[in-house]
């Protein structure tokens, strides 16, 4: 397998100030020793920013930017979004073709939206996908606690075994990269 790590809507207006996410400085921790293990294996570290017409997301604004203290490097691609789906409408699929990638390691915000909508569509696609269940995260909702929303999901998403492709929630650090 050739993996590629895909690091979902880490931006700055995501991980500080109002809306940031449930244990925000624990997760980016975790994305950023992902970030640091994927580039020893000589795996693609794909960045994904969500952008929105007005807000706190809107392109090339200071919310927009990744989030202070991710392990970025100006060589790592980079995928802009208009919705949860980081494959729709994006060059995401042809870049990871590009590497070859058949095995996607997902992690980064929000859990509910984001991150479920991009692993139900890679596995799809035919991807093998690895979700770091500790390196992802949300804000509580009128339902539900983040962390139970972030629980929620991992629960659900390792149970998606009708693809024909492999899913895995693990934590950051059981992660294995295949370059």
């Amino acid at each position: 397998m050739t993996s590629a790590l895909l690091v979902i809507d880490m931006q700055q207006a995501l991980c500080a100030g109002e809306w940031a996410a449930h244990d925000i400085g624990r997760v980016l921790q975790r994305v950023n020793g992902l970030i640091d293990r994927a580039r020893a294996a000589w795996v693609p570290v794909v960045l994904i920013q969500h952008e929105e017409a007005e807000g706190d997301l809107v392109f090339g604004t200071p919310g927009w930017q990744l989030a202070e203290g991710l392990h970025q490097q100006p060589d790592d691609p980079r995928v802009r979004k208009t919705t949860p789906d980081s494959f729709y409408e994006t060059e995401l699929s042809q870049l990871l073709q590009q590497h070859g990638t058949d095995h996607l390691v997902i992690c980064g915000l929000q859990s509910d939206f984001c991150i479920d909508t991009t692993v139900r569509r890679a596995l799809a696609l035919g991807y093998h996908v690895t979700l770091a269940g500790d390196a992802h995260s949300t804000v509580d909702n009128d339902v539900l606690a983040a962390a139970q929303i972030t629980a929620h999901h991992n629960w659900v998403l390792e149970r998606l075994q009708t693809f024909g492709t492999r899913m895995a929630v693990v934590d950051a650090n059981d992660v294995r990269f295949a370059g």
